[in-house]
């Protein structure tokens, strides 16, 4: 268990800015910053994370939270991982009790699965780096490709021993359970034999953006040709190849700082580049690129480039990753290498200056490199070059901004010497196609100004609801703050008439909206809020110095959500960008009194409104005393014209 100290501290020291840029590319926006939602696939900004309030909200999936509550949804970490990473960030020595051979069978498998790999991960490295075996074949290796012993520290690279169990041998003796190394895929059991996945190769451990092992590739150094080259580890609970890209935990701050990605194919690609100097580069691990991949890059920037050998293989490779990128709204420019060189190789042989140099000549948008590939094969062949046109136009039918789409049939245009009435013509067939073939109805172009009816009902506005919510949302900002209050005395006049005289009073937020509260017997409707309402008001009781940072850190994880709901709504408005557009939204004048009065006033307004149809619907009822019910509702309608008029006041701030 981690003590309450250690946590108090990592709370104290964590910002959830710096935090949550590791994995998101976040943008200034007023005093907040917003990016990419990293939870569902948007192309329009809709997470906002707040520096004041040391929060986060993303709109598009409706989770929020704090810092620790962001690791644990996007890293899948449990609250002591979340803890643990927060104060690896920060140098944070935190104290823990350690654990019993009872606790860690109890661990969750997800978490042994972890367990095992950074166990193997440290037992390649001390293989690699303690033993006369990995020194002279897996070092020497790694040396005559030229990395350095700070490179290779850097990716954790290891060794596993030529011997047919001696890591599997190692692991159950420190107690590791035979079920999760089979799991993992590092041992491979038949019957009653074990064996090492990995025997006799070096070790290339597979990250996750936050730096977790997830798994392994392993490249065999012998001669044995039936062996397969290059070895990963086979999909897991934490492993699954097509949602991880390899380099990515060292590149991703560079790719945010560049706002470029660079996508290669092979382990030793990155980590050569890395080691020049270009460190804004990732790999697909030898498998084919997958949608989920491109959206990691998507989180951290909207460029790739696509480096490929100039090989036949190397260019059909980009070639259809290409037209995957272009589907995911991002910008791609291709770069090739000349033929016989991949991208490790010229990496090795040139200085940093010279291969950004070199990516910067070479690095072609997705059309010029397409035609130039493919009018190279259709030569003076005219049937060829129809065919040419026909793939080019293909893939910018693959592109969702409309905009661009035209950009690029005009650039298509000029470079093929092609009409581009003939190229939108083309672009409308395969569309018409491919909707056909999904099972979609095909859609005409909208002619301009065309007006569109929706065909959605309109929600029902729950003024309860938002009044209720709005209550919780001041107690949260401004529960402790000491405001002047005009209170409302009901007296009666020489005529009989119910009259309200102010007096002013000083008061704490909190406390005047519980007298209120109580002296009207009003009661929260919504479940949630009634409960958020008594541990917000007990919280500020409590204490002295009400800090809304630690209040939210104290809560389980779904009131912290709820709570950040409340607090973020009305930055969803900012992430419209309106000022660039010359909208300039309306600002909250009203004081904090001002607020809290005229919520009051409201809900007290709403329930007379509810509490009169209830009296009109007993008026149907059978012998009811008709006169007593219609006195009652006079009185109401009384009492909610004095309302009505305080209200009128206090939005027009003359309290």
């Amino acid at each position: 268990m981690i003590s309450r100290s250690s946590i108090e501290q990592v709370f104290e020291t964590a910002r959830v800015e710096e935090v949550i840029g590791d994995f998101v590319n976040l943008k200034k926006a007023g005093s907040n910053f917003k990016g990419l939602s990293p939870f569902s696939d948007e192309r329009s900004p809709s997470f906002v994370v707040s520096p004041v309030k040391q929060i986060w909200k993303d709109f598009s999936s409706g989770k929020g939270g704090n810092a620790v509550t962001f690791l644990m949804e996007h890293e899948h970490f449990t609250y002591p991982e979340a803890i643990k990473y927060l104060a690896r960030k920060y140098n944070i020595e935190i104290e823990e009790t350690e654990q019993t051979n009872e606790q860690k069978e109890e661990a969750n498998e997800r978490e042994s699965l972890y367990l095992v790999n950074d166990f193997a991960n440290t037992y390649f490295q001390r293989i690699l780096h303690k033993t006369d075996q990995g020194k002279a074949i897996g070092l020497s290796y790694f040396k005559e490709r030229g990395f350095t012993t700070e490179t290779i520290k850097t990716f954790n690279l290891g060794y596993s021993l030529d011997e047919w169990q001696a890591f599997t041998d190692e692991a159950l003796k420190k107690a590791y359970r035979l079920e999760f190394l089979e799991k993992t895929g590092l041992t491979i059991v038949k019957d009653e034999k074990r064996f090492d996945r990995f025997k006799g190769r070096v070790m290339f451990p597979i990250h996750s953006m936050s730096g977790r092992v997830l798994g392994f590739g392993g490249r065999i150094l012998g001669a044995d040709k039936k062996a397969a080259k290059y070895l990963n580890s086979p999909e897991s609970e934490v492993y699954h190849k097509s949602k991880i890209l390899y380099g990515l935990f060292h590149a991703k701050q560079s790719i945010a700082k560049e706002d470029n990605c660079f996508l290669v194919e092979g382990y030793t690609d990155v980590i050569q580049f890395h080691q020049t100097g270009i460190k804004n580069v990732v790999a697909s691990s030898g498998t084919a690129l997958s949608p989920e991949q491109i959206r990691l890059i998507n989180r951290l920037t909207k460029n790739i480039t696509v480096l490929f050998d100039g090989d036949a293989a190397g260019v059909r490779a980009a070639v259809r990753g290409v037209d995957l990128i272009l589907e995911q709204g991002m910008n791609v420019k291709v770069c090739s290498f000349p033929n016989g060189a991949d991208p490790d190789s010229f990496a090795r042989e040139h200085t940093a200056d010279e291969l950004a140099a070199y990516l910067k000549d070479h690095a072609k948008d997705f059309i010029q490199f397409k035609a130039s590939l493919l009018v190279e094969d259709a030569k003076n062949d005219p049937i060829k070059k129809a065919d040419t046109i026909r793939e080019i136009v293909n893939s910018i039918s693959k592109i969702p901004d409309p905009i661009k789409r035209e950009i690029y049939i005009r650039e298509c245009s000029n470079i093929m010497d092609i009409s581009e009435q003939v190229l939108f013509t083309t672009l409308a067939q395969i569309n018409k196609k491919e909707n056909q073939e999904a099972g979609k109805p095909h859609r005409s172009e909208q002619t301009a100004f065309e007006v569109v009816r929706s065909q959605q009902p309109t929600n029902k506005v729950n003024h309860q609801y938002e009044l209720e919510r709005k209550i919780i949302e001041i107690l949260l900002l401004y529960g402790n703050e000491t405001e002047d209050f005009e209170d409302l005395v009901m007296k009666e006049d020489s005529a009989g008439e119910l009259k309200m005289e102010p007096i002013i009073h000083q008061a704490k937020v909190f406390e005047k909206i519980y007298l209120d509260l109580q002296e009207d017997e009003m009661q929260f409707s919504d479940e949630r809020f009634k409960n958020l309402y008594y541990i917000i008001i007990d919280a500020l009781h409590q204490a002295k110095d009400f800090q809304l940072k630690d209040f939210i850190n104290k809560l389980d994880q779904d009131m912290a959500n709820e709570v950040t709901t409340i607090l973020m709504n009305d930055e969803r408005y900012s992430l419209h960008d309106w000022e660039r557009n010359h909208i300039i939204p309306k600002e909250k004048h009203e004081t904090i009194a001002q607020l809290v009065t005229q919520t009051i006033l409201s809900l007290r307004c709403f329930l007379i409104d509810q509490k009169v149809v209830e009296y009109q619907l007993e008026t149907r009822k059978p012998n009811v005393n008709l006169l007593g019910v219609m006195e009652d509702v006079r009185d109401y309608l009384r009492l909610k014209t004095l309302l009505s008029k305080k209200l009128g006041k206090v939005v027009g701030g003359k309290i």
